[in-house]
């Protein structure tokens, strides 16, 4: 029997024991007829805090020296998956056990994804982490290990779908919230704003996610704050710079950019140099290194970071909580946004610094 399913067994008869079914990787109260009466339970000798702590024995006692978690990735040319990849591995040396970490690269390829699980099952691993394509293929995935017995969760997508496969949990960005954080974040640092807001491409639903933020942070703060224009940047440099040179040839009143990225921020900064308008801040997205050094260098006044290190760190305790531990996670984690001005650096947590991730998924 396969490491992953050996776990799963230990976790169902605690499970018992308690009364509860195992399902998806979350135990649920069992259907039952009749209850038996606190004296029934008293004279078999367990009461309910007696049975919890006979099933943490259990999952103590299940314990190994080492482990091994696979992680497949999406595509390691891409930064953020690359950064989350090794986040994902410095938690790995930070547990309390030893874990193994193998890491397969899907380059961007459904076919390598499943030759990578594959890969990974006939090696028997304890856990695997996998950074979807999509969230038809994460489902693919997950069910190729869950035929293995293997325990699976999944980053960087909430896989909202109608048939996800049994995984563990998961963890991801949710753009809309940080389309909302930034339209909170000016409201309250310049009541009364007129926005600019730089955004990105249509049809690809991003923008559109960014945009339901927007709208809801409008709604419930418009009093306070005012977009009073939207323009694509289509997340370039250089058309995020004709936009909104565009858009200041207008004479339209505005007094704050939100970017929706920092390349285009890049771009709204340098039309405003050239039109001797850049004491207007800009509010940008993503937390990336680039975003860092805008904010050093007084290109940005605030970003809305979303650190993926955290995104990977987090992921790894998902799967080291459950392997591991026998605990069950929370089904899904929402990235956090973390708004950092230009004035308050150190509350900066980069894509690079793992150290500040894990202490923050930690603390």
């Amino acid at each position: 029997m396969k490491k992953g399913k050996e776990l799963i067994a230990v976790l169902m008869a605690g499970a018992m024991v308690l009364s509860l079914a195992a399902c998806g990787g979350k135990q649920e109260a069992a259907p039952t007829t009749t209850a038996p009466a606190p004296a029934q339970t008293e004279a078999a000798g367990e009461t309910k805090a007696e049975a919890k702590e006979t099933e943490a024995e259990a999952a103590e006692a299940e314990k190994k020296d080492s482990y091994t978690f696979g992680y497949i990735a999406y595509d390691m040319t891409d930064i953020w998956n690359e950064y989350a990849s090794k986040a994902f591995e410095y938690a790995a040396g930070q547990a309390d056990v030893k874990v193994e970490t193998i890491v397969l690269d899907s380059k961007n390829s459904l076919e390598e994804s499943v030759t990578a699980m594959e890969s990974l099952i006939q090696q028997e691993v304890d856990g695997i982490s996998i950074f979807p394509i999509s969230t038809e293929q994460g489902a693919q995935l997950v069910k190729m290990a869950n035929e293995a017995g293997i325990p699976v969760t999944v980053e960087n997508f909430a896989m909202d779908i109608d048939d996800p496969g049994d995984y563990i949990a998961s963890v991801a960005c949710e753009y809309d919230q940080i389309g909302y954080a930034a339209i909170k974040y000016i409201a309250e640092n310049k009541p009364g704003a007129k926005v600019f807001f730089c955004a990105g491409q249509q049809g690809a639903g991003v923008y559109e996610k960014y945009q339901e933020g927007v709208d809801r942070a409008l709604a419930e703060l418009g009093d306070q704050v005012e977009v009073v224009a939207t323009l694509h940047g289509d997340w370039l440099t250089d058309k995020a710079y004709n936009v909104t040179t565009d858009f200041i040839s207008t004479g339209e009143e505005f007094d704050y950019i939100f970017a929706n990225n920092d390349m285009m921020a890049q771009g709204c900064f340098q039309a405003l140099k050239d039109a001797g308008m850049d004491e207007i801040p800009i509010v940008s997205t993503g937390g990336s290194p680039d975003g860092y050094q805008m904010l050093v260098d007084g290109i940005e006044a605030a970003n809305m970071t979303a650190s993926v290190s955290i995104q990977g760190v987090q992921t790894f305790k998902n799967l080291y909580d459950f392997v591991v531990e026998g605990k069950t996670p929370e089904k899904f984690v929402s990235l956090p946004v973390i708004p950092v001005s230009a004035d308050k650096l150190d509350e900066f947590i980069a894509w690079d610094n793992y150290e500040a991730a894990y202490n923050f998924v930690y603390k």
